[in-house]
């Protein structure tokens, strides 16, 4: 059992939870996510890990209630706990294995929108704990569902960080890529790696954007997962005419080479019994990893 060790929720439908998990928390790394599963009839639901503690052998999910799943998942309480936590899952952060003196060779800016801003506070915080510095643009729909402001000014600084909304009821109005836009082209600010996590449709514009404005962009696609493994094919995407699957191939790759319109169409169908199999008809042999037989 894996006892929760924080509940609490952040803003409307959106909840955090510290859990104790020694061995993840040992070896995650930024980028890398996580399958929970309640109690032995729970869905199998896989977050991408907020944050970890090392030293307390902790790592922190944040989730948003969409289903069946995460409503009882809200439900827990501080001292409640899951029966499975598996990870990590999935490949690091590439930064993670770049040589350090070359990293402070290169700016970083981080595109995070709505949910999207709990995977990205991990890896903000590996940089400045490593003595390096990036900027953070984070969008969302209103001030009632911004999350982790304060954290990231605590670990970035506020001339770091960039803060819009859509409806202008906080800071500023507009989308990330309007002050990604604005950073560039008007405030002089140069960049030599974008990261945006979000929404596909979010992450889709970024990237049309930073193609422009020449910044290698890397996106985090977070498909339907099921098995986290590679083997039931749910989360097969084409990346640079090739079929990747993002849940051990990713979750990050190159934003210029996804095939984001193909991403989404595959992800309405597959939440149907005939979506799933009409996926599977169309793509035959490809349609699972080489995981499994």
């Amino acid at each position: 059992m894996f006892k929760i060790r924080k509940a609490e929720k952040l803003v409307e439908k959106i909840y955090r939870m510290v859990i104790e998990a020694p061995r993840v928390a040992a070896s995650c790394q930024p980028g890398q996510f996580l399958i929970v599963r309640q109690d032995e009839t729970g869905e199998r639901i896989p977050l991408t890990i907020a944050d970890y503690d090392r030293a307390e052998g902790t790592i922190t999910v944040v989730f948003q209630v969409l289903g069946v799943a995460t409503v009882k998942m809200a439900s827990l309480q501080t001292g409640d706990s899951f029966m499975d936590v598996t990870g990590p899952l999935g490949q690091p952060s590439e930064f993670v294995s770049e040589d350090i003196e070359e990293l402070k060779k290169k700016k970083y800016v981080f595109v995070a929108g709505g949910l999207g801003t709990a995977p990205v506070y991990p890896q903000v915080k590996w940089f400045f704990e490593h003595g390096l510095e990036c900027d953070v643009i984070i969008g969302t729909k209103n001030k009632d569902t911004l999350i982790y402001e304060q954290e990231m000014y605590d670990i970035a600084g506020k001339e770091h960080v960039f803060i819009t909304t859509d409806d202008g009821s906080y800071i500023r109005k507009g989308m990330g890529t309007d002050v990604l836009k604005d950073l560039v082209e008007n405030q002089g600010k140069k960049y030599d790696v974008c990261v945006a996590i979000g929404p596909m449709i979010m992450m889709k514009f970024v990237c049309k954007l930073t193609e422009q404005l020449g910044i290698p962009t890397i996106v985090s696609m977070n498909p339907i997962m099921v098995d986290g493994t590679g083997m039931c094919g749910a989360c097969r995407l084409m990346v640079g005419g090739e079929v990747k699957f993002a849940c051990v191939d990713g979750p990050e790759f190159d934003g210029f080479k996804v095939d984001f319109d193909q991403a989404m169409k595959r992800m309405a169908l597959y939440k149907t019994d005939e979506g799933r199999a009409m996926l599977a008809l169309e793509e035959g042999d490809t349609h699972k990893g080489a995981h499994c037989d």
